[in-house]
């Protein structure tokens, strides 16, 4: 296994983490919040039921107003866009590992979970699974959800109703438009450990 750390010239300076799995990558994982998750690489590749996997993890700005102005349309479309190029184009190109959207997806936890539901129901083609733990409400679902959508597997802690409501809101709005979507509840408080001890559920769900 092998870690590979790059600063991207955006927004001054950008630091994104690859996780590289032992073996050929079948699958692949794209995320928010470096920092945090892109430590998760081995946990996720030493868990039972998950192909090999690339995780592939930006890091955030310090700023939580700019965070949430980068991950979420809502606030700057402007700023939004910037970093959707960023995280769609640039990071996928400098990697150089292109896989099917079945075998992509993109993961996100709290505001990054806003990002992660933005740029999978912007670029269907891309990412084939949403996962989203414990979302905020900035980003709310759009009233006409589009003919194609990815698959979507949500979680939330039960000490944490506010997520929890944004959880459970977003996977009703795209059940009722036709996505295949999973939804749990785990013991737990915002920021606790069950958001990394979801995700291998996650990644072989969306892998199978």
């Amino acid at each position: 296994m092998e870690t590979i750390t790059e600063t991207f010239s955006y927004g001054g300076g950008r630091r994104v983490t690859a996780f590289i799995p032992s073996e050929p990558a079948e699958a692949i994982i794209y995320a928010g919040d470096g920092q945090l998750i892109s430590q998760w690489g081995a946990f996720l590749n030493e868990s039972p039921g998950v192909p090999p996997t690339m995780l592939v993890a930006a890091d955030r700005v310090d700023d939580e107003m700019d965070r949430l102005h980068e991950y979420s349309p809502v606030f700057d479309a402007e700023r939004f866009a910037a970093h959707e190029k960023f995280f769609v184009d640039d990071i996928r190109a400098h990697f150089g590992i292109t896989l099917p959207a079945s075998r992509t997806a993109i993961l996100g936890v709290s505001a990054s979970g806003e990002l992660a539901l933005a740029l999978g129901l912007r670029h269907p083609d891309v990412y084939g699974a949403i996962l989203c733990a414990s979302p905020g409400a900035g980003y709310r679902p759009p009233g006409d959800m589009q003919a194609v959508l990815p698959r979507a597997y949500f979680t939330a802690g039960t000490k944490e109703p506010f997520f929890q409501e944004n959880a459970v809101r977003w996977a009703d709005a795209l059940k009722d438009a036709g996505a295949d979507v999973v939804i749990t509840e785990r013991a737990g408080d915002h920021g606790d450990p069950f958001w990394r001890e979801e995700l291998p559920l996650m990644a072989a769900w969306a892998f199978s």
